[in-house]
C-alpha cells in the first residue's frame, strides 16, 4: 500500500497523539510505590547501586542524624585529588591527561619511564586503521560529530581481529586503542562534516605521535596544524576534568549497565557515547554559551552589577532567554559550595583571556559566577545550595581556542573515554552481574478483544510536559 506524502504524515500524526496518550502515569503514583525517580533519593542523592575503586564526587556529607552537609567540592582519582593532580602537572610543565590516563587504568600514578612508554603506545595507536578514515567517515558523514564518534565506534568492530574476546587482556587493548583514536574520529568527523554540511575545504592531517592528545586534536582540526603552548596547556586541563566523574553519572552508569550483560568493548562504548550526547548530559557547556550569546546582545554595560543582576532576574523569572527559568551552568546534582573542575578551569581561562584579548568577556563571567548563585537563592531558598559548575567556563575555554560549539560535547567524550574505559573494566573484573532493577507495573489487566470486535482508541489529552525546577546542571 502506497501513501502520498499528506496521507504519510496525517497518519503519523494520529500515530503519534496514540504514542503520547497511551502512556500517562499518575505522579502521585510514584510517591506511593516510593520510585526512586532517576534512580535518586527524595533528598537527592543518588541510590547506592555499585562499588567503585575508580573515581569520587563529594559535594556533602552526612552528620550523625543521616542530614546532608554541605562542603567545599572535591573530585577524586583512584584517591589523590585531581586539584594536586593538576597542580604537579603545571609545576613539571607537562600535559597531563595521559598520566590521568594511566592512573584511571591502572590503580597508580606513572614513573616518567613508565609514562613515556604508555605515551608512545598512545601516540602508535592515534592513526586510524588503513581505509578506515576512507570508507567509515568520508563516505557517510554526519551533521552531529557524537554521533560520527559512535558509528566510528562500532565500526571499529569490523577493523579488530578479536572483537568479542572479553579476556581483561584485549579488553584493556580495545580501551587503550579507543583513547588513542577518539580525538582522530572527532577531528576527521568534524572535516567531514565542514565539507559536506557547510561548504568549507577539508583538511586530513596525519596525527604527530609524538605529540599529547590536547596537541594532536588542535593540530587536526585547524588547517595550519598550529596552536600555542598555552593553548594545548587549557585543553589538556579541561581533558584531565573531564576524564572521570564517579560512578553514577548517566554515561559511566551506562558502560556498567551495557557491559554486565556481556556485550562487546565497541558496543558498550558506543552506548555511553549516546548517553552523553544527550543533552541532559553532555551538552550544558552549548546552553551557557546561547545563554550569553543572550546576555552579551540584551545587556549594555558588561560591567554594571545591577544591569546584569536585573537581566539574570529576568531569566529566573522565564521572562528572557529561552525562558525555562534555568542560568545555565549554576548547579549540580553533588557540588553545592564550589565545583572543584570550574576553580581549575577559571583560574587557567584568566591566562587564556589576557592572552586572546577576551579580558572584558572573562569579567562578564566571573560576575555572573559571583551573582548568578545568590539569585537563584532568592528563588529556592534553602531547598538546594547551588554553585557554578564547570560548564559555565568550558564554553567559553572552547571559544577562545576558536573550537566550534559542535565539538563541545566531543571534547567532553574525549577525556571521559578513560573514565568509561576504566570502569568496563572494573565492570568486567568486579561485577557479575547484569543489572536488573525494578519497574512496577501500574497497567489493570484486561480481557482480550477479537479484532472483529475492537474499536478505535479515543485520543485523550497529550499529557502535559513536567514542570519541576532543575538547578542542577548536566555538567556530570
Amino acid at each position: 500500500m502506497d501513501f502520498g506524502t499528506v496521507e504519510y504524515e496525517d497518519l503519523m500524526q494520529k500515530l503519534t497523539r496514540l504514542a503520547q496518550c497511551n502512556d500517562p502515569i499518575d505522579p502521585a503514583l510514584y510517591q506511593k510505590y516510593d520510585v526512586k525517580r532517576g534512580l535518586r533519593q527524595a533528598d537527592g542523592r543518588g541510590v547506592l547501586v555499585g562499588l567503585t575503586r575508580i573515581g569520587d564526587v563529594v559535594g556533602y556529607e552526612l552528620d550523625e542524624a543521616g542530614k546532608k552537609v554541605a562542603v567545599p567540592g572535591r573530585l577524586i582519582y583512584r584517591g589523590y585529588s585531581v586539584e594536586d593532580i593538576v597542580h604537579d602537572v603545571e609545576k613539571h610543565k607537562q600535559f597531563g591527561y595521559e598520566q590521568c590516563v594511566y592512573l584511571l587504568l591502572f590503580g597508580e600514578l606513572p614513573t616518567q619511564s613508565q609514562l613515556d612508554e604508555f605515551n608512545r603506545v598512545l601516540g602508535m595507536l592515534r592513526t586510524l586503521p588503513p581505509n578506515f578514515t576512507e570508507d567509515m567517515i568520508m563516505k557517510a558523514p554526519s551533521s552531529d560529530i557524537m554521533n560520527k564518534i559512535a558509528r566510528g565506534v562500532l565500526a571499529s568492530y569490523s577493523y579488530d581481529n578479536d572483537p568479542e574476546n572479553r579476556d581483561v587482556r584485549n579488553i584493556l587493548r580495545q580501551c587503550i586503542e579507543l583513547i588513542s583514536r577518539f580525538s582522530t574520529l572527532a577531528a576527521y568527523g568534524y572535516q567531514a562534516k565542514r565539507r559536506y554540511y557547510d561548504g568549507k575545504s577539508m583538511y586530513i592531517h596525519n596525527p604527530d605521535p609524538n605529540l599529547s592528545t590536547a596537541e594532536n586534536f588542535l593540530r587536526l582540526i585547524r588547517s595550519d596544524k598550529s596552536y600555542t603552548r598555552l593553548e594545548a596547556e587549557i585543553l589538556d586541563l579541561a581533558l584531565i576534568l573531564h576524564a572521570e566523574h564517579g560512578g553514577g553519572n548517566n554515561s559511566s552508569l551506562t558502560i556498567h549497565v551495557v557491559s554486565s550483560a556481556d556485550t562487546d568493548t565497541y558496543s558498550a562504548v558506543a552506548a555511553a557515547v549516546g548517553s552523553l550526547k544527550g543533552r541532559r548530559h553532555g551538552g550544558a557547556n552549548i546552553r551557557v554559551m546561547e545563554m550569553m550569546d543572550d546576555i552579551k546582545a540584551h545587556v549594555k554595560d558588561w560591567s554594571s552589577e545591577t544591569e546584569v543582576a536585573d537581566y539574570l532576574r529576568k531569566i529566573v523569572r522565564k521572562e528572557a532567554f529561552d525562558h525555562t527559568g534555568l542560568i545555565y551552568g549554576q548547579g549540580h546534582a553533588v557540588y553545592t559550595i564550589s565545583d572543584p573542575r570550574a576553580l581549575l578551569l577559571r583560574a587557567k581561562a584568566a591566562e587564556l583571556a589576557k592572552e586572546k584579548g577576551c579580558e572584558e568577556e572573562f569579567n562578564l563571567y566571573n560576575l555572573i559566577d559571583r551573582l548568578a548563585p545568590q539569585i537563584l537563592y532568592e528563588k529556592i531558598g534553602d531547598k538546594k545550595r547551588v554553585c557554578t559548575n564547570v560548564d559555565f567556563y568550558s564554553g567559553f575555554v572552547y571559544t577562545m581556542l576558536n573550537i566550534p560549539r559542535e565539538l563541545y560535547t566531543p571534547l567532553f567524550a574525549i577525556g571521559r573515554i578513560a573514565g568509561w574505559s576504566a570502569h568496563r573494566i572494573e565492570e568486567i573484573v568486579a561485577g557479575g552481574r547484569i543489572y536488573r532493577p525494578a519497574y512496577k507495573n501500574v497497567s489493570e489487566e484486561r480481557p482480550y478483544v477479537p479484532i472483529e470486535d475492537r474499536v478505535a482508541s479515543p485520543l485523550g489529552p497529550v499529557p502535559a510536559e513536567s514542570d519541576e525546577v532543575s538547578t542542577a546542571g548536566p555538567s556530570d
